[in-house]
């Protein structure tokens, strides 16, 4: 019979809700990126490549660094990794806007052709930069918050994080400030609802579509940094094991509101750290394959449950032609 005792501790509880919000900050970040980018009017379901892209600039980036014998650079490794990864990003960003805003070419295959183009470039540029290497970073350290850190159970799982967690839940509040209580964010959603009434209003559409494709992508390829800089300290092919679509899901979910995406994130953050938890505590009761499966699952009951009720921007996936 199996021994179910160590799931129903108050230690288990906490650390898998601390992985649970560590976890989730990478698909955050593409989610937040993608309700930008779709708010403006353009489907870019290429997250996948663009989390990869990011994921690889950031690992490469931060390996060199600490490979050096330049002690402040060292220092800044991780940091110049997740500036690597959201460069990349906004490089896979621009290749969208290009094509989607500027040539006006069909927005679902052209975000397939992303995706293609991720995996492409990063299995191949990794293989020929470490395929005899084990490599790895050093990634980011908690930085426990002096005081709140030592509260029971709230402490542990809210205030000792690395500084990109904190980061990632500041930017949750920064975006519903932009989104709904500035300029910018009243053009991107006019822009994303009815593009030739916000070009009669002044709003140069062709401007705002690139804005929020090139911010949407940066957020997604710092997402792919956080992922093996900050969390993993490693790169292999296909790391990102479909976070990208799981953030294309999570968009639908939230009806492209911040705050619900980062609920939904939260979700799947604690989902896979049940996964790797249950997974260390070998409990042969649970098969291995049903763990795996579980986040993916979750996809699809997120699908079904919030993709009946979802109203997305009236013109979503439509090229813009000014009349």
């Amino acid at each position: 019979m199996a021994d179910w005792g160590p799931l129903l501790t108050l230690t288990f509880l906490t650390t898998l809700l601390i992985s649970g919000i560590r976890l989730a900050i990478p698909i955050f970040l593409a989610a937040l990126g993608e309700i930008i980018t779709e708010r403006g009017g353009v489907l870019n379901l290429g997250l996948e490549g663009i989390m990869l892209a990011g994921a690889l600039a950031g690992f490469m980036t931060a390996y060199a660094a600490e490979q050096s014998a330049t002690p402040w650079l060292v220092g800044l490794a991780p940091w110049l990794g997740l500036g690597a990864g959201l460069i990349a990003g906004l490089l896979m960003g621009l290749i969208m806007a290009v094509l989607a805003v500027s040539l006006q070419t069909d927005q679902v295959v052209t975000s397939i052709m992303l995706v293609i183009l991720g995996q492409g470039i990063t299995t191949y540029v990794y293989r020929q930069q470490f395929s005899s290497l084990t490599a790895r970073v050093t990634g980011m350290k908690p930085v426990p918050i002096p005081v709140l850190a030592d509260l029971p159970l709230v402490g542990p799982v809210l205030f000792n994080h690395d500084l990109v967690t904190y980061g990632s839940l500041l930017l949750l509040a920064a975006s519903l400030f932009f989104l709904y209580r500035t300029t910018w964010g009243l053009n991107i959603r006019a822009v994303g609802e009815h593009p030739a009434a916000a070009e009669t209003s002044g709003v140069n559409v062709v401007a705002v579509r690139y804005g929020a494709v090139l911010l949407g992508a940066a957020l997604t390829g710092l997402g792919g940094a956080v992922l093996t800089v900050a969390q993993l300290g490693i790169f292999n092919e296909g790391i990102t094991a479909g976070r990208g679509w799981i953030a294309v899901a999570l968009v639908i979910f939230a009806r492209w509101r911040p705050e619900r995406a980062f609920a939904g994130a939260l979700l799947f953050g604690i989902a896979t750290a049940l996964q790797f938890r249950i997974q260390a505590l070998n409990l042969e009761a649970i098969p291995y394959e049903l763990l795996l499966m579980l986040p993916y699952v979750l996809t699809l009951l997120v699908l079904l449950q919030g993709g009946g009720r979802s109203v997305a921007p009236a013109a979503l996936g439509r090229a813009y032609v000014k009349e």
